[in-house]
């Protein structure tokens, strides 16, 4: 498979309702958002591929290409325009630079510095308009802006431009432009330029305030016609109008009293049997006409992870694993089941999971004092004026205690004082039985010193070891868990700065997961009674950002 087929999805399929007319969407994506940037940010264009298909739009998505790849992905999508296509939307999320005359889209992975190289490799702008001034009035240009492009004798962003007659364009930061293709662009009916406008996005070119990319469902296109067409709307048409305004089973039903052979009596009852075979009709509706953006549905995903109904993701895309949560939430709380929210239920769940969040925390710094007065306490029973078995039995009982760094700096004291005491034998056996690290090596130490100066470590170690390969497989599955979040290095150091808030010490703030970064994420879970793991996993991180959000 070439890195191209890798990293474009490409789907052809005609628009229901347009009358064999297609509409096609390409897609560029400057990178990948992580998890953690969640807390405040979009997740990227990739969320609204899978509502465009649904629409029945032909999609081209390329994410994280090279100049070339970028390039022959805009000739492919331009190869596959033809007569039948309808309307087009370009969606171009990264990093622009522009001359006096030109704005150029760099690729993801690019590392292009200078002008000569911006011309010759960069995606000119002017390459899209061209082809967008095809479909006037039916064409729209998104782009989303990423900062760090540097690139010498030019400037960064997007330079002035003459658009094209008929192409509205609609531009600002890469996030707000993500979230309005994912959350409108895809929304039948739905008039783009308010919700950019809301979004605090820049509207330039063609823009009409009623601007809808994609028609209402079941909108026909205007049949050509050699009769002479009635300009006045009969009686009929003008009542369908408005009970198809209502959409309801009542309208529909008053409609079928008045004209019971009407023009639109077969559309009336299709529609009536379409609302009586969907029981949650009202309950979709109602949550449609709230209008959540994607962060706020993020935010009903967090509350309910809060709560403990895990919606499998925090993505602000209402999937299958949100629906069963939001149910089980319903059934919990004694109301309607119907996996959709209201306004009244957005709330209530905002405020169950505020009060559950402070709850949480109550509750952890309770366990966490509780914990530390039994640490204290082992402490001075065995470490605090013990020898090397008193201090492995704390550090075993407690690796990430407030006393296991004066602990293990006392064990290198105690052993380096062995070495000193130590037979010349005995000395050169426990090395040979460093060097193979082995649980055989150190029997075999053992066997010829059973009461030699390092038994202590010897046996420490092969404890260790023996639990080495369940240890290895263990930290490879929450290794891979944390990976699955995507963390950049600014997301390692915002979990790094709330750690440090929360009092748990995590060393540098540097996006490093070092040691003590581990041991400060073990001690969090461990106070908040989390699976303790070192690791970062969707329960703790959302459970940082409600104590974050409390203080």
């Amino acid at each position: 498979m070439t890195a191209l087929a890798r990293t474009i999805a490409l789907v052809l399929a005609t628009v229901p309702g347009l009358a064999l007319a297609e509409t096609d969407v390409f897609m560029v994506e400057g990178r990948p958002v992580s998890f953690i940037e969640r807390f405040g940010a979009g997740s990227g264009l990739r969320a609204a591929e899978d509502p465009l298909l649904a629409q029945g739009a032909e999609v081209a998505l390329v994410t994280r290409a090279s100049q070339d790849e970028l390039r022959a992905a805009l000739a492919g999508f331009m190869s596959d325009i033809d007569e039948a296509t309808d309307r087009v939307a370009v969606v171009l999320s990264g990093r622009f630079v522009h001359s006096a005359t030109e704005t150029y889209l760099l690729a993801p992975e690019s590392d292009i510095s200078d002008f000569a190289g911006a011309v010759t490799e960069g995606l000119a702008l002017s390459a899209v308009t061209g082809l967008l001034a095809e479909y006037p009035g039916r064409a729209v240009l998104m782009l989303g802006t990423l900062d760090g492009a540097q690139v010498e004798g030019m400037r960064s962003g997007i330079g002035e431009t003459d658009w094209p007659q008929g192409v509205t364009v609609i531009s600002g930061r890469a996030q707000d432009v993500a979230e309005l293709a994912s959350d409108h662009l895809p929304r039948p009916g739905r008039a783009l330029l308010p919700e950019a406008r809301r979004a605090g996005l820049s509207v330039a070119g063609y823009a009409p305030e009623g601007f809808v990319f994609l028609p209402e469902r079941g909108a026909q296109a205007p049949a050509p016609s050699r009769e002479p067409q009635d300009t006045q709307p009969s009686a009929d048409d003008r009542l369908w109008q408005s009970v198809s305004d209502r959409d309801e089973i009542t309208a529909y039903r008053d409609y079928l009293a008045a004209f019971p052979q009407g023009r639109h009596a077969s559309e009336a009852r299709s529609r009536i049997a379409a609302i009586e075979a969907d029981p949650f009709r009202d309950a979709r509706r109602a949550e449609e006409s709230l209008g959540l953006s994607r962060e706020a549905r993020r935010e009903v995903q967090r509350d309910l992870e809060l709560l403990g109904f895990d919606p499998r993701g925090i993505d602000g895309i209402f999937g299958q694993g949100t629906r069963a949560a939001i149910r089980r939430w319903q059934e919990a709380s004694g109301q309607d089941v119907t996996s959709y929210l209201d306004g009244p239920q957005v709330a209530r769940l905002g405020a169950e999971a505020s009060r559950r969040a402070a709850e949480l925390q109550e509750e952890a710094q309770r366990r966490q004092a509780e914990l530390e007065r039994e640490d204290r306490a082992y402490w001075q029973r065995t470490g605090e004026g013990g020898g090397p078995g008193e201090l492995r039995a704390y550090l075993e009982r407690y690796p990430d205690g407030l006393y296991a760094d004066i602990a293990r700096d006392r064990l290198d004291r105690f052993e380096a004082e062995a070495r000193e005491r130590a037979e010349s034998r005995d000395r050169e056996a426990w090395q040979a039985a460093q060097n193979g690290n082995t649980v055989a090596s150190y029997r075999d130490y053992l066997a010829t010193f059973p009461q030699g100066a390092f038994a202590g470590q010897a046996q420490a170690r092969i404890a260790e070891l023996g639990r080495s390969t369940e240890d290895r497989q263990a930290r490879a599955q929450v290794e891979a868990e944390e990976a699955r979040l995507g963390l950049n290095r600014g997301a390692r150091r915002i979990a790094e700065d709330r750690l440090r808030v929360l009092q748990f010490n995590p060393g540098k703030v540097d996006g490093k997961f070092d040691k003590r970064t581990r041991s400060a994420i073990r001690r969090y879970q461990e106070t908040r009674q989390l699976r303790v793991t070192g690791y970062l996993d969707q329960q703790t991180v959302v459970r940082l950002l409600a104590e974050s959000l409390i203080r």
